[in-house]
């Protein structure tokens, strides 16, 4: 029996292609998470790729979304079946996806970055509206002499 993300690629793909009937996911679970590998006839592999990638970094975004949901990690790969049966990944898509989890992990890294700083910025707070108070005490006292 086929997993809800099983299920909830195999319906968008399955949208998607001119076969249907010739779509398979297949689930396996690593220590990266869990990792579906998607099979369609050879001709619909452009359909679920699509231009530069947009349709299958769509499909992806989507299982992220998911992913959030029943707390794990997906990964889409798409598998490119030529005419022999010979499997062989479509490398495109899964340059595009190493790309975009490089973007993640720079997001992530440089979220990270701002927080600490945001943070640092709090701890020195007191310093800095002690030497505001000593400054504006100096000008007030300025302000005093009839010069």
């Amino acid at each position: 029996m086929a997993t809800i993300d099983q299920q909830f690629v195999e319906y968008i793909v399955k949208t998607l292609v001119n076969n249907p009937d010739k779509v398979s996911v297949e689930r396996k679970i690593d220590e990266k998470g869990v990792l579906l590998s998607l099979t369609v006839d050879p001709e619909d592999v452009g359909r679920v790729i699509g231009r530069r990638g947009a349709t299958a970094q769509s499909i992806r975004v989507l299982l992220r979304a998911l992913g959030t949901k029943q707390d794990a990690r997906y990964n889409l790969k798409i598998v490119n079946t030529d005419e022999e049966g010979a499997e062989r990944p479509a490398r495109k898509a899964e340059k595009a996806e190493e790309k975009e989890v490089e973007k993640d992990v720079e997001a992530v890294e440089e979220a990270e970055a701002v927080e600490e700083a945001d943070e640092e910025l709090e701890e020195e707070e007191p310093e800095t509206s002690e030497l505001a108070e000593k400054t504006r005490a100096e000008l007030a006292d300025l302000d005093d002499l009839d010069i």
